[in-house]
């Protein structure tokens, strides 16, 4: 279950998203396959090759993509992993979300 977005950040990571942009969107979300985890981070691109030699910076395979048919495909991120991607790309607002560094 997703919460804790707001219109404005789903609308600026869809409009990302549609200029070929590689977008990031954390938000809460509970699911009992992850225990422990309270965050997911959606890391997205119209460019689906763009997106993919993304994801292998950070050892991610192509075949993880979630394939969406809205065009809003993406990979998600969870857990320690998803800690570490956001860390590397310098986006603090999004680890702060989720706990990990202080504001």
């Amino acid at each position: 279950m997703a919460f804790g977005i707001k219109r404005r950040e789903l609308i600026e990571w869809k409009r990302k998203i549609d200029n070929g942009e590689i977008a990031f969107l954390t938000h809460y979300w509970l699911d009992d396959r992850f225990p422990g985890c309270k965050t997911v981070t959606k890391v997205g691109c119209s460019d689906l090759e763009k997106l993919a030699e993304w994801g292998i910076k950070y050892g991610l395979k192509k075949e993880w993509i979630h394939h969406r048919i809205d065009g809003y495909s993406h990979f998600d991120l969870i857990g320690p992993r998803q800690q570490e991607i956001l860390k590397q790309e310098g986006l603090t607002r999004h680890i702060w979300m989720n706990g990990t560094v202080e504001k």
